[in-house]
């Protein structure tokens, strides 16, 4: 298939593997800020290919990973409200909360239904008028778009039984937060295409040029991670310092501008708490306050909630790179996928799972 075969050639792939051991002169760390990306590094083998002293770490780039517990909780407080149908992507279904997540909640009862796209969730609140219908809006600036859409498609319906339980987050901010951290050892960075696609990369000009760090604009699959990984360690190597798009098949510099146009209509940026991390400032959206009708924690005043991680969980190191999951001692014991402590180990994006399933047995290779 067009766009997947060609990027998964493993005879271009070793071409820049080979490329890279040709330049690399001394050991860099580079971290990957996306959970694809994690999968793809970890399903293909990828760091088998590289030099001992080209380090990739993971970053926060697992929407579901960063999603705080408390938020969590809010959402399970809601969706076993009676007269509620909570509505989510199926990979928030199993996120563990304090107590419960949502799949239990649905097992005891809560009408909890899994959607394939927030304007089903409008649907479902036209069909039902005397439920208050609710969607789990998480992720980054990639899925925020399409749940500005729905909130839009809903004023404009007159829909009065429509919110969204909103916990979208940014990525510049939390590049911005691990470089300003003092455990930071990562030296560069290969940027989400799927964000960029969406925001262009502007805003990482000043990132690059403030912290003295390469930005590689970056696709998913394996030829793409290798050539982003290149560009980094080149960059890296001749001391230079700029924001380069490997992924020029998908990203502009400008990004979708008509969405970006939305979601200035609909969000307004705000501080955000990430799972495992803290608050970040100004990392993330929040819906505007003449549309606070749709707001979920306005709906239902969850604002009293909290929640504190379990104590067996690295998940915050993990998202920062600072550790590596199977450095985790509860991972693959207290944690698994089946009775996970933490997001990352049941997000499709998640670092956790993605060693959990690929990266303690020996098998993954690139396919040809």
């Amino acid at each position: 298939m067009k766009f997947i075969d060609e990027y998964r050639d493993a005879g271009v792939a070793q071409k820049y593997a080979d490329l890279i051991h040709a330049t690399v002169t001394q050991p860099w760390t580079i971290m990957e800020i996306c959970g694809g990306q994690t999968h793809s590094i970890v399903k293909f083998g990828i760091e088998g290919l590289l030099p001992e002293n080209v380090n990739l770490v993971h970053g926060p780039g697992c929407p579901v990973c960063v999603t705080p517990l408390e938020i969590i909780d809010k959402a399970v407080r809601i969706a076993e409200q009676p007269d509620v149908i909570f509505t989510s992507f199926g990979d928030m279904l199993r996120v563990p909360g304090s107590e419960k997540d949502l799949l239990t909640v649905k097992a005891e009862g809560g009408d909890v239904r899994m959607v394939y796209s927030p304007l089903d969730a409008v649907k479902i609140a036209q069909q039902n008028p005397g439920k208050q219908v609710v969607f789990f809006a998480v992720g980054f600036e990639t899925t925020a778009p399409a749940n500005a859409l729905s909130v839009w498609e809903a004023k404009m319906r007159g829909l009065k039984n429509y919110s969204i339980l909103c916990s979208h987050v940014l990525v510049p901010p939390a590049i911005e937060a691990i470089l300003s951290s003092p455990l930071n050892a990562v030296q560069g960075f290969l940027a989400a295409g799927h964000v960029c696609a969406v925001m262009g990369y502007t805003e990482y000009f000043s990132l690059a040029s403030r912290f003295r760090v390469p930005i590689v604009v970056t696709g998913f699959e394996p030829v793409d991670i290798l050539q982003g990984v290149y560009l980094a360690v080149k960059q890296l190597e001749e001391h230079r310092h700029e924001v380069e798009n490997q992924y020029v098949r998908a990203v502009t510099e400008a990004g979708n501008v008509a969405a970006q146009k939305l979601l200035r209509d609909v969000f307004v940026v705000t501080n955000r708490k990430w799972r495992g991390i803290g608050e970040i400032p100004l990392s993330g959206y929040r819906l505007r306050d003449e549309l606070a009708a749709f707001d979920a924690e306005q709906v239902f005043d969850t604002h009293g909630i909290t929640a504190e991680e379990s104590p067996l969980c690295i998940a915050g190191q993990v998202l920062q790179g600072v550790k590596k999951p199977h450095d985790c001692p509860a991972f693959s014991k207290e944690c698994t996928p089946e009775h996970p402590l933490g997001a990352p180990m049941v997000s499709s994006e998640g670092a956790c799972a993605a060693y959990f399933h690929f990266a303690r047995h020996s098998l993954a290779k690139i396919i040809n």
